[in-house]
């Protein structure tokens, strides 16, 4: 968590508390408006900054104030993420984070926390985004969501309406999370032995691997679409099983086989499946992406 410096006299101070009281919900907001725990932690340390440096006695309510300012930041930084993602090598995947070991996370629906969900709201528009998050993860009312993206109550409402839309039909036919575990064991156990017959009566037909590694070595940097191209491609990876023993862990509402080599955790994979079958095998190998793994 980023920390609180320079209060240095009772101004600061009492800025300080304040600040330090709504810290978890603005961290909240940002996780999940951005999907990144390091950048989450860098936008709420600007809004300290700016904290600072406002006229802290015009206003009537910090820790709407400051809230507003964390969602309205994390807006700019989606406009802005097409772009900075551009330097990104390969996919890019939401990084999850263990909300059973991480208390600051400041949520009332836990739902929202969900790697399925951070999955399907990189659909949203930024504006959709955030009035999801605000009335799905922190119960705001529609007027206050109104008053935080600068529209009508009508049109907050409406919003929220289309993202809930949008994430419940991606949500649809996904398998309950003991059947998610099972199959990710059934994709381990083929995957590791090559058994490509076996990978393809596990995958829907349109089945696509996804692997986030920025660029690190022996890493996928295209998503790779279709069962006999998948299955292809993991038995290409017999390489991989020789010097890794894996591990499981249920981090954001999916399980996943964490990997490790040397002592160290190498890569996290997961799959998700609808009604035909595994439709995603999805990897996190960039180092930045795997604090929720360690141990």
């Amino acid at each position: 968590m980023a920390t609180v410096e320079g209060s240095s006299d009772s101004g600061l101070d009492a800025a300080a508390a304040v600040f330090t009281a709504v810290r978890p919900r603005l961290f909240g907001i940002a996780y999940r408006m951005l999907g990144s725990a390091s950048e989450a932690e860098d936008l709420v340390q600007d809004v300290w900054l700016r904290w600072q440096a406002y006229d802290r006695a015009s206003v009537a309510e910090p820790g709407a104030f400051l809230a507003t300012i964390a969602t309205r930041l994390s807006i700019n930084v989606l406009q802005s993420a097409r772009v900075r993602r551009e330097t990104y090598i390969g996919p890019w995947l939401p990084e999850p984070v263990d909300t059973a070991a991480d208390p600051h996370l400041g949520a009332e629906r836990g739902e929202a926390l969900e790697y399925a969900t951070l999955l399907l709201m990189e659909r949203l528009s930024p504006n959709e985004r955030a009035a999801y998050v605000l009335r799905e993860a922190f119960d705001y009312p529609y007027g206050q969501i109104a008053d935080v993206l600068g529209t009508t109550a009508t049109a907050a409402r409406q919003l929220a309406s289309r993202a809930r839309r949008h994430i419940a039909d991606g949500r649809r036919s996904r398998p309950a999370p003991q059947g998610q575990r099972e199959l990710l064991e059934a994709f381990m156990a083929a995957a590791r032995s090559g058994d490509m017959q076996g990978l393809e009566r596990l995958f829907a037909a349109d089945v696509v691997n996804v692997s986030d590694g920025n660029g690190a070595v022996k890493v996928a940097r295209r998503e790779l679409t279709g069962a006999a191209r998948v299955a292809k491609f993991l038995k290409a990876l017999e390489w991989l099983w020789e010097d890794v023993t894996v591990t499981w862990k249920e981090v954001a509402g999916l399980h996943w086989a964490v990997l490790h080599q040397n002592d160290a955790v190498y890569a996290a994979l997961t799959v998700n499946a609808n009604d035909t079958g595994i439709d995603q095998v999805l990897w996190l190998v960039a180092p930045e992406k795997l604090a929720a793994f360690q141990d």
